[in-house]
């Protein structure tokens, strides 16, 4: 499902589609901006989103062999919660 088709999906208990495009809009913007501030995110029956650091390490080019120094940087994590896990199962 892509966001095109989850707007679609809201829209039909919404009553427009436009109205359920802001509504998918505005929670992934919102979702950004507090794991931008370093914030986690926690959906109840949903998951739990968390921002990780990652520590700078060496690394091998495959191509040429050639060791290179990857930087440390920020990661996104998903933890699902358990209702999800059941539901996919």
């Amino acid at each position: 499902m892509n966001k095109g088709q989850l707007i679609e999906e809201v829209a039909k208990q919404t009553a427009t589609k436009k109205e359920a495009q802001d509504l998918v809009e505005g929670i992934v913007d919102t979702l950004k901006s507090s794991l931008a501030k370093g914030d986690d995110v926690a959906i109840s029956g949903f998951g739990n989103f968390k921002v990780k650091q990652t520590k700078a390490r060496t690394g091998r080019n495959p191509k040429t062999g050639e060791t290179i120094q990857i930087p440390a940087k920020k990661k996104v994590s998903f933890k699902p919660a358990k209702d999800l896990k059941e539901a996919v199962q």
